[in-house]
């Protein structure tokens, strides 16, 4: 890598806010490559049948074939919920298969949200998420067997990621300030669909503390896997600041 720049690369399901992609890599400074290849979704539904199915190491094998074109150094499956849903010892082996199959260092969405919270030092989160309540309970129960306590969670009961991706701005803020809580360190908006990356800054500013986005920690655990913890101003409080411990 030394000769040429890191690149990273991301499976993103469907079409919904991909274009948040681009955006963190003009952000992040020309050190790094960010190629996004579009998974097959199946049906596009925050259900826990077509997330498993959506998460399946089939689908997501299909989109390495071009991601291998591209020489990539390490891949991230750009999804939360089709990882978290089966549970931290499924999403373990969603991760290992997907690395082996890439032969590069692999993680997902789920894991980069473990590994941002212990990188902060932080241990009590509050979560708003875009999906159903019983969806969002399972990213609970993975943070939970993670070690991350979480004190508030709410779901949006949104059940496509089209709809997810339409929703602009001030939604966003709302999200991230209307699920805050006292004990929480850190709201979590767990949802690669949501677009967030123009506003991480003033997300952080809104709520008084991190707000850690799913494709801002997608990419923050990319470029952890390939060995850049570089900071960076303009990604929000977690690329600003080196880790304070190591990530598993």
């Amino acid at each position: 890598m030394a000769d040429r720049a890191a690149t990273v690369g991301f499976l993103y399901p469907g079409h919904s806010a991909e274009d948040d992609y681009p955006l963190l890599q003009d952000r992040a400074g020309g050190a790094v490559r960010l190629p996004l290849v579009h998974t097959d979704m199946g049906e596009d539904a925050h259900r826990v049948d077509a997330l498993l199915e959506m998460g399946s190491i089939g689908r997501l094998t299909e989109g390495l074939v071009e991601l291998k074109r591209q020489a990539v150094d390490a891949v991230v499956w750009a999804c939360t919920s089709a990882s978290f849903i089966y549970g931290r010892r499924g999403a373990s082996q969603q991760v290992e298969e997907l690395a082996q199959a890439a032969g590069v260092p692999a993680s997902s969405t789920s894991f980069a949200f473990v590994h941002a919270i212990r990188a902060l030092g932080l241990r009590r989160v509050a979560i708003g998420a875009t999906y159903p309540d019983d969806v969002a309970e399972y990213f609970v129960r993975f943070l939970a067997d993670s070690g991350i306590e979480v004190a508030r969670v709410s779901g949006r009961g949104i059940i496509t990621a089209a709809e997810v991706g339409t929703l602009g701005r001030d939604q966003v803020l709302e999200l991230a300030r209307g699920n805050d809580h006292p004990e929480a360190e850190a709201v979590l908006l767990p949802d690669t669909a949501l677009h967030t990356a123009a506003w991480l800054d003033e997300l952080d500013a809104a709520v008084g503390k991190p707000v850690l986005t799913a494709n801002q920690v997608t990419v923050w655990e990319g470029l952890r896997l390939v060995g850049d913890t570089t900071p960076r101003e303009g990604l929000g409080r977690l690329f600003r600041r080196a880790p304070v411990t190591a990530a598993e």
